[in-house]
């Protein structure tokens, strides 16, 4: 029985998870679960699942949860901020750490996990391009496997599990496109609404907006970098509209390796969660005769330049990543709220990369300090009407 721990046990990769666990209760259970606010869904979650314990952001949140477990003779621990979720996530009776938060907000807990020598499955690209060759450095020294979650990550991992990394010449990332990739209108103009409208995938509203400026293909770029030991010159992206080609692997004799599958987020999950067994999905199979046709097209690095933000942002280095993620989250947030344009989000980014002296010290404060300045600098370029 494998026993583990969902950090963003609310959010749309947390409830999937949650529904492949009851799926399999007889191989997985659940010990500790993790929210930010969302009391209503982790009451819900609690009353199924019978975790250990819990924790949430808000000390009050955490205060009125308590008295609603003692009220129902639930015997949950509840644990509040920061200092709850590290608790959660170096908890002595589980195996795995799956963590689904999204955001820098979930860095420190996967350290935590790490150090604490938990195996992590993370959907969370944001932490790996803040920190990514620190995560992977400290895993190796610590001796735990890290799992990737998004489906293009789990695509190159089930394609290169069992080869040298010496024998991989490239990788190729797919991307869907978003909504605007044949957009030829004026990109200032669009709006939230129009943004949330990804053609293919239901996500999140940050990873959807990231989707459509492609800059969640270059987070996803650098993050497949640290994870598997490739330069992010050797990284190379394909939109893919289908989205059932989840990405390739080019080996150093011509063969191309790829994954696919219909576009569904519990396969990648499901397959974190049982590795290296495989178990019944219930997932649809691929019929490639009824989709009918494949189609790749190179992206466009002028249309979309958080793209080449991200390449600058790998090719740099050092804290440079840490500071392109915060300016991103922060202008990403501010579009949400309809406090900026679209546009304005890559030129909130690039105006904060161009401040920013860059720290080579590889540190986990080093890597903080440097997310907290670009988030206050780019906070105050949003305050100033960029």
């Amino acid at each position: 029985m494998k026993k583990i721990v969902i950090l963003g046990s609310s959010g749309s990769i947390g409830t999937q998870t949650l529904d492949i666990v009851a799926k399999l209760k007889d191989s997985i259970c659940v010990k500790g679960l993790a929210v930010r606010s969302n009391l209503r869904v982790l009451k819900s979650q609690i009353r199924k699942f019978r975790p250990k314990a819990v924790s949430m952001d808000s000390f009050i949140d955490s205060n009125n949860l308590r008295k609603w477990c003692a009220l129902n003779n639930l015997k949950t621990t509840v644990y509040s901020g920061n200092t709850g979720v590290k608790k959660l996530a170096t908890m002595s009776a589980i195996d795995m750490v799956f963590i689904s938060t999204v955001g820098a907000v979930g860095f420190e807990s996967i350290v935590s996990a790490i150090e604490a020598k938990k195996n992590v499955a993370i959907a969370n690209k944001e932490v790996f391009v803040m920190a990514g060759n620190y995560i992977m450095n400290l895993a190796t020294e610590k001796g735990v496997l890290v799992l990737p979650v998004d489906s293009e990550h789990s695509a190159i991992f089930q394609c290169c599990t069992d080869e040298k990394k010496s024998n991989i010449k490239k990788i190729i990332l797919t991307a869907s496109g978003g909504p605007f990739y044949k957009y030829d209108e004026d990109f200032s103009k669009i709006t939230v609404e129009q943004t949330l409208e990804h053609p293919i995938w239901k996500m999140g509203n940050k990873v959807t907006v990231d989707s459509a400026t492609l800059m969640n293909k270059g987070l996803e770029a650098i993050e497949a970098s640290a994870l598997f030991g490739i330069p992010v010159d050797r990284i190379k992206i394909l939109v893919h509209p289908q989205s059932i080609v989840h990405s390739m692997v080019e080996y150093i004799d011509g063969s191309v390796i790829a994954q696919l599958s219909n576009p569904d987020m519990r396969l990648p999950i499901q397959y974190a969660l049982t590795y290296p067994a495989r178990f019944q999905s219930g997932i649809k199979s691929l019929n490639l005769a009824e989709v009918g046709k494949l189609e790749f097209f190179e992206p466009n690095f002028d249309k979309f330049p958080c793209l080449k933000l991200s390449y600058f942002a790998a090719k740099k280095g050092f804290t440079m990543p840490a500071v392109m993620n915060a300016a991103n989250e922060t202008a990403v947030s501010a579009f949400l709220n309809k406090e900026i344009k679209f546009t304005d989000i890559a030129k909130i980014v690039d105006t904060t990369m161009r401040a920013h002296i860059i720290s080579k010290i590889s540190s986990l404060n080093a890597f903080v300090d440097a997310d907290y300045w670009a988030r206050q600098y780019s906070n105050r370029l949003i305050d100033k009407g960029i």
